[in-house]
């Protein structure tokens, strides 16, 4: 569940809309959250926002009132995912640097660290993060209480539900997450034009790419050996190796079949193979 925040009066312009890697930040946010997850990804926006092409996949949700911060949108979240899931990955739309890795590492808590916890809370950079935390989804009428009273701090809802918190070693015991963002930029976010300025600065993630049978023939390289690229989309990935991706490729994310999304976004370890359509199925 991605929380779409409006304007930003230290930004001037939604955040949501805000370019990345010739995606939005939105789109990227959100690929990465269904790619960290099984189950519906849905997007909660203030009355009337405009947002960017999205996905037909996820669902876009209005909060009934505006002005009442992430808490509306938790509860309008919370409500719509729990009638078929038990938990959510809650987070906002300016965590450019989300890895799929760390939304796993939030969701397997729930499992592994405390099965009996209602939220799994991270505590990084020095800070809670209630926006790229697990909740569980029952718990959406006790945060609708909240906003009712107008108690729209997240640490109100934590005052009275089981809370796991994940400081940076907790986080950090998981190897995956270890290998792949070891300095938990996964919380990084983007609050004025200068922090975008200096997101936007830092080079694309490192993914491989590898290509298969007749479509290697089609890459500069013409090689099917493993290649190292800087790239934070599919698209992005296909452009680096010097292919063509069209209607004869698919791609796939570390085995995992995309088709044809040209914006699925990518992170840092990420393997991206192209083959042939016929082969692909």
């Amino acid at each position: 569940m991605v929380l779409a925040g409006g304007r930003s009066s230290r930004m001037g312009a939604p955040k949501a809309a805000l370019e990345w890697h010739g995606s939005t930040l939105l789109r990227h946010v959100v690929g990465i959250v269904a790619r960290g997850q099984q189950g519906r990804v849905v997007v909660v926006r203030a009355p009337g926002q405009l947002l960017p092409a999205l996905p037909d996949t996820v669902e876009v949700l209005e909060d009934s009132r505006e002005g009442l911060g992430p808490m509306q949108g938790i509860a309008v979240g919370l409500k719509a995912v729990a009638v078929d899931a038990d938990l959510a990955f809650v987070c906002s739309t300016d965590l450019p640097f989300l890895h799929t890795a760390f939304v796993r590492r939030v969701l397997r808590a729930f499992e592994d660290d405390q099965p009996g916890a209602e939220v799994v809370l991270p505590l990084a950079h020095g800070f809670p993060q209630p926006l790229a935390a697990g909740y569980r989804t029952a718990l959406a009428a006790k945060v609708d209480k909240l906003v009712e009273a107008e108690r729209l701090k997240p640490s109100l809802l934590f005052e009275d539900c089981d809370v796991l918190r994940l400081d940076e070693a907790a986080l950090l015991s998981d190897h995956a997450l270890a290998a792949v963002d070891p300095d938990l930029d996964s919380v990084v976010n983007v609050n004025d034009a200068d922090d975008y300025a200096a997101a936007r600065a830092r080079p694309a993630p490192e993914v491989t790419v590898q290509c298969f049978g007749v479509v290697a023939a089609r890459t500069a390289a013409r090689t099917r050996k493993p290649q190292l690229v800087l790239a934070a989309t599919v698209q992005a990935a296909a452009d680096a190796v010097g292919l063509t991706w069209d209607r004869h490729v698919l791609a796939a994310i570390n085995g995992d079949q995309t088709g044809r999304d040209a914006k699925q976004p990518l992170v840092r370890g990420d393997s991206v193979a192209f083959l042939s359509a016929a082969a692909g199925g």
